[in-house]
Formats: structure tokens, sequence, C-alpha cells
């Protein structure tokens, strides 16, 4: 990967030049120096400097001609370049309390390798996790033929506030910092970029990029499986805070008609176990022929969508907790869109039509639409692979040949 880096970091002038072909190569497929100018404002002669400069630093790949490729008709065939998305390798790890979801991909953000690891949510101490992150992430490299050599830039997903400089506050008990035990400082053969974002801030990002976001300024993503978790657009900003901790779900403690962080699925599932305590949910439905601990939010969900009307009883409740949950945000965010996310989005029908059924005694400004993601379980790998993407755009120009070499 030393191919990619220069001796020394551009001068600031230089730099802008470099960038701003670079950015135009990053978000086209293939382009001429003839492109290049129109789309970034530089002189000819300039353009086609800086281009030879990144073909050289080995981040783009100048292409056959137009007679070689079989479209040429007259006149002297330009010369087409495209980004060299193979020239290294971005990493997206989603290191929640339960489980972990590794992703490489290659400079475009497209996946070479996904993989999963359940984790103990009880053996949460932060030397173990950090343990766990190293091992994956060196397993899933290895699988995607790569090494952290490769890897350009790595971001870490948690669930825990998260500042922008990658830190997480005190919290009473230690969560938020066993949670993030110092992924910042880097890994033991440190990545010479380092991000980490709190989950759900990545699920925004991922619903912006490919998911229920995209073409949308103003939106709310809630993460809702066993806790609620939300990432926050306005104005086409993810919000963050002074501490990360825009949308720390506590407050919906003091929320009549929520009652807590209990995500969707949980409710789900704890409420069906309550009506069948209470008697509400005959003991001959197949809910109730489960132990209480095997009843969890997608079986409820699937029997809620096949038509179940005991099923359907409990996702209503769950539905109008999301209204009161959508009125919230949207009294206070002004959201276009609220996307439920995560692993229980796949099932997440039947509440969300409760939902919106509620959602207008909830709220005075216009109603924000509910819809639920296509990512699923791996929105937040795949949210940090985008904030990957964007460090590795922000940061690959200023890197050198001896911090590639520390890597």
């Amino acid at each position: 990967m030393t191919d990619v880096i220069s001796g020394t970091p551009p001068n600031p002038l230089r730099r802008a030049s470099l960038a701003a072909v670079l950015n135009h190569a990053w978000d086209a497929a293939d382009f001429t120096a003839s492109d290049a100018m129109a789309g970034v404002g530089l002189t000819r002669s300039t353009t086609i400097d800086v281009i030879d400069e990144l073909v050289h630093r080995g981040l783009l790949r100048e292409l056959p001609n137009a007679r070689a490729a079989g479209d040429y008709h007259k006149g002297r065939p330009s010369r087409r370049f495209e980004l060299r998305a193979d020239a290294g390798a971005v990493v997206g790890i989603d290191v929640g309390r339960g489980h972990l979801i590794t992703t490489v991909a290659d400079l475009r953000g497209r996946t070479l390798v996904r993989q999963h690891i359940d984790l103990d949510p009880e053996n949460d101490g932060g030397d173990v996790r950090r343990a766990l992150a190293e091992r994956a992430l060196d397993a899933a490299l290895t699988t995607a033929g790569r090494s952290r050599a490769d890897a350009i830039a790595l971001c870490v997903g948690v669930p825990a506030p998260v500042n922008a400089a990658g830190e997480s506050p005190p919290h009473r008990d230690g969560f938020w910092r066993r949670m993030n035990p110092g992924f910042a400082d880097g890994f033991a053969a440190p990545i010479p970029l380092v991000r980490v974002e709190n989950d759900a801030y990545l699920a925004a990002m991922a619903e912006r990029t490919s998911g229920a976001a995209v073409g949308f300024d103003d939106f709310v993503v809630l993460l809702a499986g066993e806790r609620l978790g939300a990432g926050i657009a306005v104005d086409g900003r993810i919000l963050r805070g002074a501490h990360g901790g825009v949308a720390e779900m506590v407050a919906f403690d003091h929320v009549v008609g929520v009652g807590g962080a209990w995500g969707l699925g949980f409710r789900a599932a704890q409420w069906a176990r309550e009506a069948i305590a209470a008697g509400d949910i005959p003991a001959d439905h197949r809910l109730a022929r489960h132990a209480p601990a095997e009843i969890d939010g997608r079986l409820v969900l699937e029997l809620a969508a096949a038509g179940d009307a005991d099923a359907l009883r409990v996702t209503q409740r769950v539905g109008e907790s999301l209204a009161v949950i959508t009125g919230v945000f949207g009294s206070l965010f002004d959201p276009r869109r609220l996307i439920v996310s995560g692993a229980v989005s796949g099932g997440i029908e039947p509440v969300i039509d409760a939902a919106r059924r509620a959602l207008p005694d909830e709220l005075d400004l216009p109603i924000p639409e509910i819809h639920a993601s296509p990512l699923g379980a791996d929105v937040v790998s795949i949210g940090a692979v985008a904030a990957a993407v964007e460090t590795a755009r922000a940061g690959i120009l200023d890197l050198t040949n001896a911090e590639r070499a520390a890597g």
C-alpha cells in the first residue's frame, strides 16, 4: 500500500487541487481530463499535471483510450482514468453488546467481505471487547485477501455516545466506556485513519447513503430492537452534540406512553408475555406454547404479519408507543421521515401500520413518514463503511510513507 502514499504531504494549494480531482474521480465511473476540468474548475495544464501525480501515487488508473476500447470515431482519442478502488481497503465494524459485524470494502465502499460473530453480552469488559474487535478485524481482512497494511481507514460503531474525538463520556455504571474502551486510540498495529461513532449515528449514515433516507436532509433513524437509539439528521447534517449525546434515549423514561428506552422488538416480546400471563392470549395459542424466555420480538412480528389477531393486538400497542416516539422526534426536529432500522426492521410493518394510524393525534406539525429500513441487521456496519470511506477521502492525501510504515 505504500504506492498510494507520497513521501510528504502536499502543500495546501497543491493539496486543494489534488483533492478536487481525486474527489471528482471518487464520484465518477471513469473520466477524461476535460471531464475533470469541467467538474473542478482548474486549468487544463494543472488538471493534467494533477492527474499524472495521482496516477503516480497509485490513486488513479489510466484506462485504455477510446481507440483501444473500440469507441473511437475520429480525432485524437482522450486519455481516460478511474479511481483505483482496489488501491486500499476500508473497514467498518459494528461492535454491539451482543454481536460483532465486520465489513471490509474497497475505496468506493463496495463490500469485499462481511462477517458476523455473536458476543456474550454479560462478558462486556473493555479489554475483552477490544481483543475481539482486533481478532475480527484480522479475520475479515485475511478472508478478503488483505492485511492491515492495506487498510487506509477503519470506523468502529458502538452502543454509546461518542464525541468528535471518538471518546465516550463516563456513565454511572461505566457501561459507555466498556462499550467504547478507547477504540479511537487505534489497534495493536495502527491503521492510519481510525474513527469511532455511535451506532445510531452510523445507521443514519447508512440510510442516507444507501437506505430509506436517500435524497432526504431531515430524518430520524431509530434503532429499535432490544434498546432504542436514534440518529438525527437536520438540514443534511447528522447531529452529534458536545458529548455525542444527541437523542440519548434516557429521555423516554419520562415520556408517558413510552416509559423507557426499550426497543420495539423488546416491547413486542414483553407485552406478549404479559398478555399470556393475564389470560388475554389463550393457552393453546402458538405464543403460549413457548416458554416465556423463548418468546422474542421476531416471533410476535411474524405472527402479526401473518394476520394473527392476538399478535396484532400486541403490535397495535407497540405501534401506539412508536407513534408517541415519532411525535416527540417530530416536535423537536421536524423530520420528513422516521426510519425504523436494524434487525427488527424486516418484520416491523404491522407496528408501523399501527403507528401511522395513531400518529395524527401526537403532532401538530406535518406528520413524518414512517418507513422500515431495507438494510436489515447490517445497517451499522454498512454505515461504518460509509464513514470509513468518508474519512479516507478526507485524509488519504495527507498520509506519508512513515505513517503507513507504522501500520
